[in-house]
């Protein structure tokens, strides 16, 4: 699997919504560099574990919706003969 990257522009929109959380929430100025560097700890450290929450959670949905599909193709046999 290969890094997650954002673009030029997706990353300082992160990196602005890190340096008014550092402002608002703590009191405390962050720069763009330093923003920057703890995004990319973040993502390198952490990011790892969101994203297995995401492929979780996606392979729930897709499960629970292949089983409705079953259930679904199910509800379309037509009585025979044959024993199941």
């Amino acid at each position: 699997m290969s890094d997650i990257r954002f673009s030029n522009q997706e990353k300082a929109l992160i990196v602005a919504k890190l340096q008014a959380y550092f402002s608002e929430e703590l009191r405390q100025p962050i720069g763009r560099f330093d923003a920057e560097f703890l995004i990319d700890f973040f993502s390198e450290q952490i990011g790892g574990y969101y994203y297995n929450r995401g492929v979780y959670d996606a392979q729930t949905l897709v499960a629970a919706k292949l089983e409705d599909i079953g259930d679904q193709l199910l509800q379309l046999e037509r009585r025979t003969d044959f024993a199941r």
